[in-house]
Protein backbone atom coordinates (compact mmCIF):
# COMPACT_ATOMS: atom_id res chain seq x y z
CA UNK A 1 0.00 0.00 0.00
CA UNK A 2 2.81 2.42 0.91
CA UNK A 3 4.61 1.67 -2.34
CA UNK A 4 1.45 2.41 -4.32
CA UNK A 5 1.08 5.77 -2.58
CA UNK A 6 4.75 6.58 -3.13
CA UNK A 7 4.31 5.75 -6.80
CA UNK A 8 1.34 8.11 -7.03
CA UNK A 9 3.28 10.86 -5.26
CA UNK A 10 6.26 10.37 -7.60
CA UNK A 11 3.96 10.57 -10.62
CA UNK A 12 2.36 13.75 -9.28
CA UNK A 13 5.78 15.32 -8.60
CA UNK A 14 6.93 14.53 -12.14
CA UNK A 15 3.76 16.10 -13.53
CA UNK A 16 4.24 19.21 -11.40
CA UNK A 17 7.89 19.49 -12.44
CA UNK A 18 6.97 19.09 -16.10
CA UNK A 19 4.18 21.66 -15.82
CA UNK A 20 6.49 24.04 -13.94
CA UNK A 21 9.14 23.62 -16.64
CA UNK A 22 6.63 24.33 -19.38
CA UNK A 23 5.31 27.38 -17.52
CA UNK A 24 8.85 28.67 -17.00
CA UNK A 25 9.47 28.25 -20.72
CA UNK A 26 6.30 30.22 -21.48
CA UNK A 27 7.35 32.98 -19.09
CA UNK A 28 10.78 33.20 -20.73
CA UNK A 29 9.11 33.48 -24.13
CA UNK A 30 6.87 36.23 -22.75
CA UNK A 31 9.90 38.18 -21.55
CA UNK A 32 11.72 37.77 -24.88
CA UNK A 33 8.63 38.87 -26.77
CA UNK A 34 8.25 41.88 -24.51
CA UNK A 35 11.86 42.90 -25.20
CA UNK A 36 11.29 42.49 -28.93
CA UNK A 37 8.12 44.60 -28.81
CA UNK A 38 10.03 47.36 -27.02
CA UNK A 39 12.75 47.34 -29.71
CA UNK A 40 10.16 47.34 -32.50
CA UNK A 41 8.34 50.20 -30.81
CA UNK A 42 11.54 52.25 -30.84
CA UNK A 43 12.12 51.26 -34.47
CA UNK A 44 8.66 52.52 -35.43
CA UNK A 45 9.59 55.87 -33.93
CA UNK A 46 12.61 56.20 -36.21
CA UNK A 47 12.65 58.19 -39.43
CA UNK A 48 12.90 55.01 -41.53
CA UNK A 49 9.37 54.05 -40.52
CA UNK A 50 7.67 57.40 -40.84
CA UNK A 51 4.18 57.12 -42.27
CA UNK A 52 4.01 58.37 -45.85
CA UNK A 53 0.24 58.45 -46.42
CA UNK A 54 -3.05 58.51 -44.53
CA UNK A 55 -3.33 54.73 -44.41
CA UNK A 56 0.13 54.44 -42.84
CA UNK A 57 -0.77 57.08 -40.23
CA UNK A 58 -3.81 55.01 -39.27
CA UNK A 59 -1.77 51.80 -39.14
CA UNK A 60 0.85 53.48 -36.96
CA UNK A 61 -1.82 54.76 -34.60
CA UNK A 62 -3.35 51.26 -34.36
CA UNK A 63 0.08 49.75 -33.72
CA UNK A 64 0.76 52.21 -30.91
CA UNK A 65 -2.54 51.24 -29.29
CA UNK A 66 -1.71 47.55 -29.77
CA UNK A 67 1.68 48.09 -28.11
CA UNK A 68 -0.02 49.68 -25.13
CA UNK A 69 -2.55 46.84 -24.84
CA UNK A 70 0.22 44.24 -25.15
CA UNK A 71 2.31 45.97 -22.48
CA UNK A 72 -0.70 46.27 -20.14
CA UNK A 73 -1.57 42.58 -20.59
CA UNK A 74 2.04 41.58 -20.00
CA UNK A 75 2.19 43.62 -16.80
CA UNK A 76 -1.15 42.21 -15.63
CA UNK A 77 0.00 38.61 -16.06
CA UNK A 78 3.31 39.29 -14.32
CA UNK A 79 1.55 41.11 -11.47
CA UNK A 80 -0.78 38.14 -10.93
CA UNK A 81 2.18 35.80 -10.86
CA UNK A 82 4.02 37.97 -8.34
CA UNK A 83 0.97 38.16 -6.09
CA UNK A 84 0.58 34.40 -6.37
CA UNK A 85 -3.14 34.97 -6.20
CA UNK A 86 -3.58 32.35 -8.88
CA UNK A 87 -1.73 29.14 -9.49
CA UNK A 88 0.74 29.43 -12.34
CA UNK A 89 -0.72 26.30 -13.94
CA UNK A 90 -4.16 27.91 -14.02
CA UNK A 91 -2.70 30.87 -15.90
CA UNK A 92 -1.22 28.78 -18.69
CA UNK A 93 -4.11 29.56 -21.06
CA UNK A 94 -3.78 33.26 -20.34
CA UNK A 95 -0.02 33.14 -21.00
CA UNK A 96 -0.48 31.19 -24.24
CA UNK A 97 -3.14 33.68 -25.37
CA UNK A 98 -0.71 36.51 -24.68
CA UNK A 99 1.97 34.79 -26.78
CA UNK A 100 -0.54 34.40 -29.63
CA UNK A 101 -1.35 38.13 -29.41
CA UNK A 102 2.37 38.76 -29.81
CA UNK A 103 2.40 36.80 -33.07
CA UNK A 104 -0.50 38.89 -34.37
CA UNK A 105 1.23 42.11 -33.32
CA UNK A 106 4.42 40.97 -35.01
CA UNK A 107 2.52 40.42 -38.28
CA UNK A 108 0.94 43.88 -38.03
CA UNK A 109 4.36 45.46 -37.50
CA UNK A 110 5.83 43.63 -40.48
CA UNK A 111 2.95 44.73 -42.71
CA UNK A 112 3.34 48.34 -41.57
CA UNK A 113 7.10 48.36 -42.11
CA UNK A 114 6.67 46.93 -45.58
CA UNK A 115 4.11 49.58 -46.46
CA UNK A 116 6.33 52.47 -45.26
CA UNK A 117 9.53 51.19 -46.81
CA UNK A 118 8.20 50.60 -50.31
CA UNK A 119 10.70 52.87 -52.00
CA UNK A 120 13.83 52.14 -49.97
Amino acid sequence: MKQHRLGQIDAMNKTVKTDTGEIQELLIRMERNNNLVQRLSRKLGSYTCEPNNHSCFEKLDNLKRSFKVFKDQQNHILRLLQQKSQQVGQMEDQIIGHLERFKDLEKEIAAYMLSTNKYQ
